[in-house]
């Protein structure tokens, strides 16, 4: 397979009869890849971009960090709106069963 690093962020390479390229050894080492590890990989106006697990998790954590709220866990946050979520379920299902009660008390009171 011909490879042919041009500098340690740039290198050509040829795609063999199955397909595959060879992604240079000064690349695999400035991209912190090593043998076994999974990529990602995905076209955009036909560039192909190649990422490692480790830092498409890093990108996307520095993407969401924008709406991290300083001393509250995201974690935290979302347990307290699930309990108030299903608090106020609760409420519904109390008022649905009331309302019920009164409607079938009423009946019973014209019959």
């Amino acid at each position: 397979m011909d490879t042919f690093v041009v500098n340690p962020q740039t290198a050509s390479a040829k795609v063999n009869p199955n397909g595959r390229i060879l992604i240079p050894a000064a690349l695999r080492e400035q991209m912190g890849i090593q043998v076994g590890d999974s990529v990602t990989m995905e076209v955009e106006d036909g560039v192909l971009r190649v990422e490692s697990y480790r830092a498409r998790i890093r990108r996307i954590q520095q993407e969401f960090a924008q709406y991290k709220k300083p001393g509250l866990l995201a974690s935290d946050e979302l347990v307290a709106e699930r309990r108030e979520e299903a608090r106020r379920e609760e409420e519904e299902i109390v008022r649905d069963q009331e309302s019920g009660r009164l409607r079938l008390q009423k009946a019973e009171q014209i019959a």
